[in-house]
């Protein structure tokens, strides 16, 4: 406990903490990697997944079922492609479509959500089918989307720059750092 009116201190990340432990406070995927490591627990798939073995390992209880594997390997397009160029099954957002992307749509272009699932999902589908989903996607786009529980630094910076208008980088990452070590309730996971 620190000194700073009984407020709790964010423990060190080890083998002798408990599931529950582990889940109140926030961990980078790099530190939960490498406790996995050191309990032998397989360090494969997101950090949500990754929190969840651990937390199992770390209460002795059997981990979660692995989700199946969807997409496998598969053949990755390689360059050059052009708008004719099929998507095969399992294309990943890869700089090959990222490069063709921004020379037909311009500097603009990004992975955004719509296109992600575009390609993950768009087997069969050409290059210039994308290219026409990313222009009939913009308007959607261009709204606020809801952002990913797993990525909860953008989440907080998000809504500390909404509270704070004014407040700089500077200060939104200093209460970005108070906040994660800070304790979550236990309804957080």
């Amino acid at each position: 406990m620190s000194s700073n009116r009984g407020a709790e201190t964010r423990p060190e990340l080890s083998a002798a903490l408990s599931g529950s432990e582990l889940a109140r406070w926030y961990w980078t995927l790099a530190e939960l990697t490498v406790l996995a490591r050191e309990l032998g627990v397989p360090r494969g798939g997101g950090k949500t997944a990754l929190a969840d073995r651990l937390r199992a390992a770390l209460d002795g209880v059997a981990p979660p079922a692995a989700p199946s594997r969807t997409r496998g390997a598969g053949h990755q397009l390689a360059a050059p492609v052009n708008g004719s160029t099929v998507i095969p099954e399992g294309q990943r957002c890869s700089q090959v479509l990222r490069e063709y992307f921004r020379r037909e749509i311009g500097p603009g272009f990004h992975f955004d959500a719509s296109m992600r699932t575009f390609v993950a999902e768009g087997a069969g589908r050409t290059l210039a089918d994308a290219i026409a989903h990313w222009h009939a996607t913009r308007r959607t786009a261009a709204q606020r989307q809801e952002i990913g529980s797993q990525f909860e630094l953008n989440r907080f910076l998000r809504d500390w720059h909404a509270a704070h208008p004014t407040g700089s980088r500077v200060e939104a990452l200093a209460a970005w750092r108070a906040h994660r070590d800070r304790p979550r309730g236990p309804a957080a996971r």
